[in-house]
């Protein structure tokens, strides 16, 4: 194909599919269906693969790609991203709107929800995306470029070419994908975001930009912070201009300009928050006029023009009428309050987790009784008290045998949690399988809880080392197994066989070890049989491990049923090495050793991107130490490092090294 033909259908393509990603995303109009849209896509990205010199800034298939990043640049802000001064009754919004009137009578005020996220600055230049970062202080945060690309509903490239803008937005997580993550977490055993917030603000500092994509983010953008080319005189009209740019604007924005008629708007916006597909915490008021704005000033935390009126959380009573007990993979027993159905944050809740024997005993929780109940985040819901005792003396207790198997429950000394050690428990053994199949673990497609069910009623699994037996001909005699279905089950065992180590070792379930633990793991022993071998003393040496986690890996391998299915893994052609990926060997022959609270770097975090060079990392400082990584509060290691004139290194320092 000629050059120029390539060139003129990489702009058609491109042109079109950031018209129909806007439709979508910023628009809520979709114009295409899906497959249309991907099948454009993928001939874009077969056309930009043969003429990579046609690429644009601004195509869709440069969102998402790249390496990860080993640590996220700082940056200045030059205009303070400002926290706003929080009011908690409409009495205090009636006196900040008093106030102003006061000064200004003529004053207006620009009224919208307040999106319940994690702040960021876009900053364009000729009308280009060049840099996004967080907020940081209000004065550095840290550039997060590369993930805030992923979110499809920023502009890469506005609609006027205009000299430099930048603009702050709201990053959050839709509430149905944040509910969708938590159960993924729960599932693998790892610890769930609290709310769609956190949620948010994790997925944006993830290093891998493919994983941050993955998380299905969305922003809304609320704020002109400076701007060059075009003169912009109040706030409605900056927020009409960024509409007309090609942002995702907050939504039900309002010029207002009494108190009654701001009264009846944050009302109504309190009344449609928990109908919405994302979070809000409140209404903000903000003068809209800049001119007043700019007379009116800031304090050094909070500019003088705005309030920020917060709802409060929603709590509400009903009846206990039975508390279920439900076993875990890991034998942990979990009782799960079972109450009267109640309307709350816009949905109805008849469950919350109990979590353990001594929470039902602090708030002396009975069947029968009035308990008072609350979505944290306004997702999940919890049981904050009983408001009115049934009359019985004694809370609650669990029972002394498994529901499941009727082995004898143990609670050991260290732990709040009670168990069943029965390792051919059938609820554990269930819940064991569904997390070995699980994404985050061995990633086995249509392996879900239904069919595992399925087999193990059917007899043809007792143990996740059974999964690598199943036969087709089995398979096909069960009700609605097709052939099509079984081979593409069978293809997806074989392929995990080929998975890395660490995903294996998450797969197995050990308590307190997670995908993050698992990988350190890996990255310290090599292979499943030196991590069998090592010692409680030599895997609580790796940065990260404590004690707990140290004695549970060493405990678990020292199970014969654990042992027993390892071998069986092992003999059917489950991988059992880790393949480290190293990017090159600068630290070849280098040692660290990390001492202090690092600004922005966990010491896990470091330690990877250490030996992600060829660089090993130490527990204790020698005359054999290379460099030492001192952060805050270093303590005898960075005394020691002196004394033998070690080199002593800081993070910027390090984040040099390590361009």
């Amino acid at each position: 194909m000629d050059i120029n033909i390539a060139r003129e259908k990489i702009n058609k393509l491109v042109d079109t599919l950031n018209y129909h990603s806007r439709k979508y995303y910023v628009e809520d109009n979709p114009e295409i269906d899906d497959y249309e849209y991907d099948m454009m896509q993928q001939e874009l990205k077969t056309l930009e693969e043969q003429y990579p010199e046609l690429i644009r800034i601004d195509s869709p298939t440069q969102r998402v790609g790249g390496e990860p990043v080993s640590i996220f640049e700082k940056v200045e802000h030059k205009v303070q991203m400002a926290s706003l001064q929080d009011v908690f009754s409409f009495e205090q919004v009636e006196s900040f709107i008093n106030k102003t009137k006061d000064e200004y009578p003529d004053a207006e005020f620009c009224v919208e929800p307040k999106i319940d996220g994690l702040s960021v600055s876009l900053e364009y230049e000729n009308g280009v995306f060049m840099r996004g970062s967080t907020r940081g202080d209000g004065f550095v945060g840290e550039d997060v470029t590369l993930n805030l690309k992923t979110i499809m509903s920023i502009p890469m490239k506005l609609n006027e070419p205009i000299s430099y803008l930048e603009v702050r937005g709201e990053v959050y997580m839709p509430r149905s994908v944040f509910i969708e993550l938590v159960s993924e977490q729960e599932m693998n055993g790892e610890q769930p975001f609290k709310n769609p917030r956190n949620a948010a603000a994790g997925s944006l500092r993830q290093k891998d930009s493919k994983i941050a994509a993955k998380r299905k983010l969305d922003i809304f953008c609320f704020n002109v912070q400076q701007i060059r080319g075009k003169e912009l005189n109040s706030h409605k009209q900056s927020l009409d201009y960024l509409k007309e740019q090609g942002f995702k604007v907050i939504p039900e924005y309002e010029k207002i300009s009494n108190y009654k008629e701001i009264k009846d708007k944050i009302t109504e916006i309190g009344e449609k928050r928990f109908s919405l597909s994302y979070d809000i915490d409140g209404v903000v008021i903000k003068v809209d006029d800049f001119s007043e704005r700019e007379r009116m000033g800031s304090t050094a935390k909070t500019p003088k023009w705005a309030v920020a009126y917060k709802f409060p959380p929603e709590e509400k009573e009903t009846k206990l009428i039975d508390i279920e007990v439900n076993v875990g993979r890991t034998g942990a027993v979990t009782p799960v309050a079972i109450f009267e159905p109640i309307l709350l944050a816009g949905t109805s809740v008849s469950r919350a987790t109990l979590h353990n024997q001594d929470f039902i005993d602090e708030k002396n929780i009975s069947i029968g009784d009035i308990i008072k109940v609350r979505k944290a985040g306004d997702i999940i819901p919890e049981v904050l008290s009983v408001s009115k005792s049934c009359g019985e003396n004694e809370s609650f207790k669990l029972p002394e045998f498994c529901p499941d198997c009727g082995t004898e429950l143990i609670r050991e000394a260290d732990e709040s949690v009670i168990r069943c050690p029965n390792v051919n428990c059938p609820a554990q053994i269930y819940r064991s399988i569904v997390h070995f199949a699980s994404k985050g673990a061995m990633n086995i497609d249509g392996l879900g809880p239904a069919i595992v069910d399925t087999l193990i009623d059917s007899g043809l699994i007792h143990s996740v080392a059974d999964l690598y037996t199943l036969d087709e001909n089995d398979l096909l005699e069960l009700d609605n197994f097709k052939e099509k279905s079984v081979n593409n089950l069978l293809t997806s065992i074989e392929k995990s066989k080929g998975n890395s180590l660490d995903r294996l070792i998450f797969g197995l379930g050990i308590r307190n070890i997670g995908s993050a633990s698992a990988k350190l793991l890996c990255d310290r022993f090599g292979n499943l049989d030196n991590i069998i071998n090592a010692s409680a003393e030599d895997i609580s040496q790796i940065d990260g491990f404590g004690e707990v986690m140290a004695q549970s890996v060493h405990k678990a391998f020292r199970e014969p049923h654990m042992l027993e299915i390892i071998e069986r893994l092992k003999s059917y052609g489950v991988n059992v090495f880790y393949n480290k990926v190293q990017k090159d060997s600068r630290f070849d022959g280098k040692t660290f050793v990390l001492t202090g609270t690092l600004p922005t770097l966990k010491r896990a975090e470091a330690k990877e991107i250490i030996e992600s060079f060829g660089g090993k990392v130490s527990g204790s400082v020698s005359r054999k130490t290379d460099y030492v990584l001192a952060g805050d509060d270093a303590g005898s290691k960075l005394t020691k490092a002196e004394s033998l004139g070690i080199k002593i290194i800081s993070e910027n320092e390090f984040s040099d090294m390590t361009k």
